[in-house]
């Protein structure tokens, strides 16, 4: 069948998806966007996405995604992984100088998934001073004791909790997740984001700075915060998430010289224009892997 020009063949627990193009599973589940897919023994991923259990796996063009009907597709992944974006005319249109050029075929098969916004904002609360494979264990630790059991494949999943049932979850029990000093900011923002002080499904409605100012008002969340709530739940795509090391980055590859945080956002905003965030991501995986501005 067809859905949207993309050829849908359903399986019993599955369905198989033809047709994507600009699309690779390690650089869009590894490229620093996302925390909660596992990379398994065959190469394929697996998450919980909107109370649903996925498994993605790519090859030879094909896209295969487990524990998934068709109206899962249509429902949840279609617009999660996506997929109704041309990337190919966004590279083209970035690819204006040699260092994009590096930057777009090193992580040519980055999708910018568009993940639920509270989610993301408590993912990027916890990424402060932190790496990876920790907040990987932290958003894991969070989603076990508070979210709600999945099953499938006959392995536990567990979804991440909402705001609702955070904001009653007691410190040191928080504490427990290994997140740090960042609990109490999890828990304060829990608190006034589901007493709807901050409305986060606002966020696509407002204009990109009035987005970012209303999530600032929230515990533990700064401009870089934000912006990657903003970018990575798909509300906007012309922020340009920027700490220490993506400054370092920005002057080492392109300024030339020491800048201030308000110079790089001038720069990707005047630079990259509407297409800031999808820049970002190119350039943060890119100087990432290959050790650039550490």
């Amino acid at each position: 069948m067809l859905y949207r020009g993309l050829e849908i063949e359903e399986g019993p627990d599955f369905i198989i998806i033809g047709g994507i193009k600009d699309f690779d599973a390690v650089h869009t589940f590894e490229c620093g966007q996302c925390f909660r897919w596992i990379r398994e023994t065959d190469g394929s991923y697996t998450g919980v996405v909107r109370n649903r259990v996925g498994n993605v796996k790519f090859r030879d063009g094909l896209m295969t995604i487990g524990y998934s009907s068709f109206k899962d597709f249509q429902d949840i992944w279609y617009d999660y992984l996506d997929l109704g974006r041309d990337y190919s005319s966004i590279k083209k249109e970035l690819a204006k100088d040699e260092i994009m050029e590096k930057a777009i075929a090193f992580g040519y098969g980055i999708r910018l998934l568009r993940q639920d916004p509270w989610e993301a904002l408590i993912s990027f609360i916890i990424s402060a001073n932190n790496r990876i494979p920790m907040i990987m264990k932290v958003v894991a630790a969070i989603s076990n004791i508070y979210g709600e059991e999945l099953t499938a494949g006959g392995k536990s999943y567990y979804t991440f909790p909402g705001s609702d049932k955070l904001q009653g979850a007691n410190l040191e029990e928080l504490e427990a997740c290994r997140g740090g000093f960042r609990c109490k900011y999890i828990l304060n923002t829990a608190g006034k984001v589901a007493k709807c002080v901050v409305e986060l499904d606002m966020l696509g409605r407002l204009a990109t700075g009035d987005a970012r100012e209303l999530l600032t008002r929230l515990p533990g969340v700064g401009n870089k915060v934000a912006d990657c709530t903003l970018l990575y739940s798909g509300a906007k795509y012309d922020v340009f998430p920027t700490d220490v090391w993506v400054k370092r980055v920005m002057e080492e590859l392109y300024l030339k010289r020491e800048a201030s945080f308000k110079e790089i956002q001038t720069f990707a905003h005047e630079y990259f224009g509407h297409l800031a965030g999808f820049a970002q991501q190119y350039l943060f995986y890119y100087a990432r892997e290959n050790r650039i501005g550490v």
